[in-house]
C-alpha cells in the first residue's frame, strides 16, 4: 500500500474530496428546499385555501403569514445555497442555520401539507448532515 497524503487531523485526500462532494450536496439540496419553500409560501399567500386545515391542532396559526414565513425563509436558503458553492465558513455556519428553521416551520406546518413537510424535513436534516460532517479547517 502506497502512503496516502494527508491533512494534519489526519484526514486523507479522498476524505477530503468527499466532503467538498457534501458541501456541494448540501449546496444543491438547500437551493432545492429553497425554491420548493418560495414556491409554498407563495401559495400560502395567494390561496390559503390551497391547505387543509386542521381545526384542533395546538400550533395553529393564519396560513397567510405561515406562507410569508416560508418565502422569507426560502429567498434566504437560496441565497445561502448559492453562497455554499464557494464553501465559506459563514456559509456553511448559515446553511446550517437555515435547513434547522426550515425543520422547525415544517414541523409547524404538518398538519397542513404532511406528506411534503416530511420530505423538507429530511432534506434539511441531510443539508445540516452534510455541512457538519467535516470541519472547515480540514476543507483548506
Amino acid at each position: 500500500m502506497a502512503n496516502t497524503p494527508t491533512t494534519s487531523r489526519g484526514h486523507s485526500a479522498k476524505t477530503l474530496a468527499a466532503a467538498g462532494g457534501l458541501v456541494v450536496f448540501a449546496a444543491v439540496m438547500l437551493l432545492v428546499a429553497g425554491v420548493l419553500g418560495i414556491c409554498r409560501g407563495i401559495m400560502g399567500i395567494a390561496r390559503d385555501e390551497v391547505f387543509v386545515r386542521t381545526p384542533h391542532y395546538i400550533f395553529q396559526f393564519d396560513v397567510t403569514a405561515w406562507g410569508w414565513l416560508h418565502l422569507i425563509f426560502g429567498i434566504i436558503a437560496v441565497i445561502v445555497g448559492a453562497a455554499l458553492f464557494k464553501a465559506p465558513l459563514w456559509g456553511r455556519i448559515a446553511g446550517i442555520f437555515i435547513a434547522a428553521v426550515v425543520i422547525l416551520l415544517n414541523f409547524l406546518s404538518l398538519p397542513y401539507y404532511p406528506f411534503w413537510s416530511l420530505i423538507a424535513v429530511a432534506i434539511s436534516g441531510f443539508v445540516i448532515w452534510a455541512l457538519c460532517i467535516i470541519s472547515p479547517a480540514d476543507m483548506r
